[in-house]
C-alpha cells in the first residue's frame, strides 16, 4: 500500500461520504463503507432519510488535509490501512479542528478500500504505534496477542460485561462502569421499564501495536432496549427514529425495542504490564425500532 494508494482511498471515501450525506441514500453507503462503519452509518442515514426523504442538498462538504497513512505488516487477506486526516469540522468542546482515524480495509487485490471502523482522539492524537522499517505491527486478534484481552475476545467480553459487571477488565469511565448506573437509573422510571441486552458482533477487530506493547483496537458491539410503559401511558415515536421503523406505526404504543450497534476505539495493556483496557472512543446509532 503506498501513500498514493492511501490518497487515492482516502479521496474516495471522502466523495462518498458527502456524495451520502448530500442525497440522504442509504443504497449508497455499502460502496464506501463495510462492517461496524456500514451498519452505524447506514443506521444515521437512514434516519436522517426518513426526515428528509429528499435528501439534504445544502449539507456543508467534509473537507481533509495533512493526510497521514499507518501501514500494518500484513499476510492474506484481509488487510487494512489507518488514515488520519484533518478535517474542516470544529469540535463542539474546544473549538478545534478535529481529525478523523479512518480503518480502511479490502478482502482481495481486485476489491476496493472501504472504511470500516472511524475515531477521534483527545487531543486528535492516536496512541504512539510500534513501528518497524515504516511499518506497523498487526496484533493478532485470537490468542498469542500477548494483551490483557485478545483482540478477537473483546467484543464478547465488553458485551458481559455490560450485562453482568464482569469480567472486571475495563478501566472505570463513561463507557465503562458509568455506563451501567446510568442503564440501573434508567430502568425503572415513573411508569416504564425498560430493560438492556448486549451482544457480540461478528465484525472482525482492527488492532495494531503500540510503542508500550499494549494495543489499539477497533472493535463493535451490538446492544438493544425493551421499553414498556403502565396501561394507560403510551411512548410516542418521534420523527428522527421513523426511519428505522420497522413495521406500521401504530396510534397506542405500549412497547417499543430497540436495536443498536457500537463501535469502539480501546487501549488495551500488555498482558505483563497489568492495567485495564481504556475506551478512547465510542459511538452508538440505532439500526432499528418496532413498536407493538
Amino acid at each position: 500500500m503506498t501513500k498514493a494508494e492511501g490518497n487515492k482511498a482516502l479521496t474516495r471515501f471522502i466523495d462518498g461520504f458527502n456524495k451520502i450525506r448530500r442525497t440522504l441514500d442509504p443504497e449508497l453507503n455499502p460502496t464506501y463503507e463495510a462492517g461496524a462503519m456500514l451498519a452505524l452509518d447506514q443506521a444515521e442515514v437512514k434516519a436522517a432519510h426518513g426526515m428528509n426523504p429528499k435528501g439534504s442538498p445544502n449539507s456543508a462538504p467534509v473537507t481533509v488535509k495533512d493526510a497521514h497513512f499507518t501501514v500494518p505488516k500484513q499476510a492474506g487477506w484481509p488487510r487494512s490501512f489507518i488514515a488520519d486526516a484533518l478535517t474542516n469540522l470544529k469540535s463542539r468542546r474546544t473549538g478545534e479542528y478535529i481529525r478523523w482515524y479512518l480503518v480502511f480495509s479490502r478482502d482481495s487485490i481486485d476489491a476496493p478500500w472501504r472504511v470500516v471502523y472511524q475515531a477521534t482522539f483527545v487531543g486528535s492524537k492516536a496512541p504512539e504505534f510500534k513501528m518497524d522499517g515504516g511499518f506497523a505491527e498487526a496484533v493478532p486478534v485470537g490468542g498469542g496477542s500477548g494483551l490483557a484481552v485478545d483482540p478477537g475476545k473483546l467484543s464478547k467480553t465488553y458485551a458481559d460485561y455490560l450485562n453482568t459487571g464482569e469480567p472486571d477488565v475495563f478501566a472505570s469511565g463513561p463507557n465503562t462502569d458509568q455506563w451501567r448506573t446510568r442503564r440501573a437509573k434508567d430502568a425503572n422510571g415513573v411508569g416504564s421499564r425498560i430493560l438492556y441486552e448486549d451482544s457480540a458482533a461478528s465484525f472482525p477487530p482492527v488492532a495494531l501495536r503500540t510503542a508500550d506493547g499494549g494495543a489499539l483496537v477497533f472493535f463493535a458491539t451490538y446492544y438493544h432496549q425493551q421499553k414498556t410503559v403502565s396501561p394507560g401511558m403510551i411512548i410516542t415515536v418521534g420523527p428522527e427514529l421513523r426511519g428505522i421503523l420497522k413495521g406500521p406505526m401504530k396510534k397506542k404504543t405500549t412497547q417499543m425495542a430497540i436495536s443498536n450497534v457500537s463501535g469502539q476505539a480501546v487501549k488495551v495493556p500488555a498482558k505483563s504490564a497489568g492495567g485495564k483496557v481504556e475506551f478512547l472512543y465510542r459511538l452508538d446509532a440505532k439500526t432499528s425500532l418496532t413498536a407493538q
